[in-house]
């Protein structure tokens, strides 16, 4: 089974923009879900959703790795005890910044738990890159 889930995207917009966009709560919270994060190795995170929004949950985590351009940290949906693992990429390129996305360990799931899981967040991330792409675009027209 496929256990790792890739997505790239290339930004217009300066690598520290970009890293602020993913790597600060309140940023977080505009564009993805409420964040209660900080990009700081041993960190506890969660990322929660509104009752109402249909398909988001509760995750929590612990942020394993920051360093400038680079942060990881384990993925752990309310409701399970299955660890994962998000791996964030930024390289500064001609023009703006490659974002590099990968979530690895979907295979942690149980049987077809595992398929359900992995075409979840693959649909997820996808609409995840999208819904930053659009703030970022807001944000830099807006300033």
């Amino acid at each position: 089974m496929k256990d790792t889930i890739i997505k790239e995207k290339v930004f217009n917009h300066p690598i520290d923009r970009v890293w602020s966009a993913i790597s600060k709560g309140e940023e977080i919270s505009k564009w993805f879900l409420k964040a209660d994060f900080k990009a700081e190795k041993g960190y506890q995170y969660t990322f929660s959703s509104e009752p109402n929004e249909k398909g988001c949950t509760t995750i929590n985590g612990i942020v394993k790795k920051a360093h400038p351009y680079i942060l990881v940290y384990t993925w752990i949906v309310a409701g399970t005890e299955v660890e994962t693992t998000v791996n964030w990429k930024l390289v500064a390129v001609t023009g703006g910044t490659h974002l590099y996305l990968k979530h690895s360990g979907i295979s942690n799931y149980a049987g077809d738990t595992a398929i359900t899981m992995l075409e979840s967040f693959n649909g997820g991330w996808t609409d995840c890159i999208n819904q930053l792409t659009n703030y970022l675009k807001k944000e830099v027209n807006a300033g």
